[in-house]
C-alpha cells in the first residue's frame, strides 16, 4: 500500500497539499497510467522523433484554438509544409507564432529549469513576434495603457502588476524547490496561475499552456514531449456530461471530486473558487494530459499501420 504523505511534509511543501486535493491524486494516477501506455508503444523505438512532431503541431493547433484563433489541422499543415509558402487563405500570426513557439520547447527546457521567469520571457519574445511591438514582447504588463490585459477566457481583471510580480515570484520559488507533487499538479498549477495573473498582458493564455508543458518535459512525465497536451484541452469536459451521467462506455461518478469542467470554465474554478476550484482546475488538467496521451496513442498507431 502507498503511504501518504505525513502532515509536515505537507506544511512544508505546498504543492504536495494540492496533490491532496478531493480527487486530484486519482486524476493525476490515471494521466500518469496513460501516459505510460503511450509511451510503451513499439513505434516510438524508431519514430519518436516523428510523434514528438505531430504532437507538437496538434497541440500548437489546439492551443491557438483556445486563445480565439482555431484553423484547421490539415490547413495549417498544408501552410507550413508548403514549398512556396501559397495556401488558399492565411494564418493568423498568432497561430504561426504559436507553433513556432511549440517547435522550440525542447531548446527552451534547460533555461526553463534554471530560471523560469526568465525563460518565459524568452518565450513571450518567440511567440509574440509579428503580433505585437517589439517594445513590449518579453516585458512585464503595466496597469493601464498598452498593457492592459486581454481576456479571452473571460476571468475577470487580472492582479495588480506588483501583486503580479510579487505571485510570479513566489511560483518560480516553487519551481526550483523540492515537492513530493506529481508532475500533472505542478503542470497544473504553473498553467493555472499564469491564466490568472496575465503577467504580459497579451498573448497569456499560450504562455501559461507551453510552462505546463515545459513542466511536464522537464518533470520526466513527457520527456520527449509525445502527448498533444492542448487537444486535452479542447476535449476534456466536453467529453463527459454531468456527474451520475454516461460518456461512450465510462460511468460518471456521481462524486463531486471526480467531476471535470470544461478549460473555461476549469480555469475560472482556479481563480475563483478557493481550493475547490483548484482541485476541478487539477482534475480538469489531469483529464486533459489523459486524453492527450490517447490522442497521440493514435498517432502511434496511424504511424505503425504505414510501416
Amino acid at each position: 500500500m502507498s503511504q501518504r504523505p505525513s502532515g509536515s511534509v505537507l506544511a512544508a511543501d505546498p504543492l504536495a497539499r494540492v496533490a491532496e486535493l478531493p480527487g486530484v491524486r486519482a486524476a493525476a494516477d490515471t494521466a500518469r497510467a496513460a501516459v505510460d501506455t503511450l509511451l510503451r508503444h513499439r513505434i516510438l523505438r524508431r519514430q519518436s522523433a516523428e510523434v514528438t512532431t505531430e504532437a507538437s503541431l496538434r497541440a500548437a493547433r489546439a492551443c491557438a484554438a483556445l486563445e480565439g484563433e482555431d484553423v484547421a489541422l490539415e490547413f495549417l499543415r498544408r501552410h507550413l509544409t508548403d514549398s512556396d509558402g501559397q495556401t488558399d487563405g492565411e494564418l493568423s500570426p498568432v497561430v504561426l507564432g504559436t507553433v513556432r513557439l511549440y517547435g522550440e520547447l525542447g531548446v527552451l527546457a534547460p533555461a526553463w529549469e534554471r530560471a523560469p521567469r526568465q525563460a518565459l520571457a524568452r518565450m513571450h519574445v518567440l511567440l509574440g513576434r509579428g503580433v505585437l511591438p517589439d517594445e513590449v514582447l518579453g516585458r512585464p504588463r503595466a496597469d493601464a495603457g498598452f498593457g492592459d490585459a486581454t481576456d479571452p477566457l473571460r476571468l475577470g481583471p487580472p492582479p495588480t502588476s506588483m501583486e503580479t510580480s510579487i505571485r510570479l515570484d513566489g511560483l518560480t520559488g516553487l519551481l526550483v524547490a523540492p515537492t513530493i507533487a506529481p508532475a500533472i499538479v505542478v503542470a497544473a498549477v504553473v498553467h493555472g496561475e499564469l491564466l490568472a495573473l496575465r503577467p504580459f498582458g497579451a498573448l497569456d493564455g499560450v504562455i501559461a499552456r507551453a510552462a505546463s508543458r515545459l513542466v511536464l518535459i522537464s518533470r520526466g512525465l513527457d520527456p520527449k514531449a509525445l502527448t498533444a497536451t492542448d487537444v486535452g484541452h479542447l476535449e476534456a469536459g466536453r467529453d463527459r456530461p454531468a456527474a451520475g451521467g454516461h460518456a461512450g462506455d465510462e460511468p460518471i461518478p456521481a462524486d463531486a471530486s471526480a467531476a471535470v469542467l470544461p478549460y473555461r470554465e476549469a480555469a475560472d474554478a482556479y481563480v475563483h473558487g478557493g481550493a475547490e476550484g483548484v482541485a476541478a482546475w487539477v482534475r480538469h488538467c489531469a483529464r486533459a494530459m489523459e486524453l492527450a496521451a490517447r490522442e497521440s496513442l493514435a498517432v502511434c498507431e496511424a504511424l505503425a499501420r504505414t510501416n
